[in-house]
């Protein structure tokens, strides 16, 4: 599939270079995931006001386009050459927080998703290059996806973003998938 290359100011999303496909299977899938849960749940920014509607639909997209972005080599490779970014970008991932506080939703939950969710980045982060971090990234997420839908009166609408949010940045984003594996 023939790539052009991406403007510098969004290789953090997309990578270096990327197919017209990718960016529109991306920007689809963010966008469309994103209306359905504003039409399946538009109580979640009914009583807001419309900048917190919008920032908060805005993060949401993110989240939901960033799980497939992430999966794409151009993303991917990007990453496993700029460590430090990788590290940045871990660090900057409060959005299921920042979602919480914009949704006024349950904000303990968020902050222990969050929590979760960075910390087994982290340290799945640690093992690129080695063959353990598939199965541990896997292993993760399994327990995340297993404990989330538990979570007494969360919300489904957070539910959701939780959950790609999950995905997101402990699978999508932490395994290096184009890597190759030492032992």
């Amino acid at each position: 599939m023939r790539q052009f290359r991406i403007p510098s100011f969004l290789q953090d999303v997309f990578g270096e270079k990327q197919s017209v496909p990718s960016v529109l299977t991306i920007l689809l899938f963010g966008g469309i995931l994103t209306a359905a849960l504003y039409y399946r749940f538009p109580e979640m920014v009914s009583d807001l006001p419309m900048w917190r509607s919008v920032l908060a639909l805005l993060l949401i997209f993110d989240v939901f386009a960033g799980v497939i972005a992430n999966f794409t080599a151009s993303t991917s490779n990007f990453y496993a050459a700029r460590k430090k970014n990788r590290i940045v970008f871990l660090a900057i991932h409060v959005h299921i927080v920042l979602i919480a506080l914009l949704l006024h939703t349950n904000i303990v939950y968020s902050l222990g998703v969050w929590a979760y969710t960075i910390i087994g980045a982290f340290i799945v982060n640690a093992l690129i290059g080695k063959r353990v971090q598939l199965f541990v990234a896997g292993l993760l997420v399994s327990v995340g996806f297993g404990v989330m839908p538990m979570l007494p009166g969360i919300t489904p609408y957070m539910l959701i973003v939780g959950l790609l949010f999950l995905m997101k940045v402990l699978f999508s984003f932490a395994v290096d998938h184009y890597g190759k594996y030492r032992t």
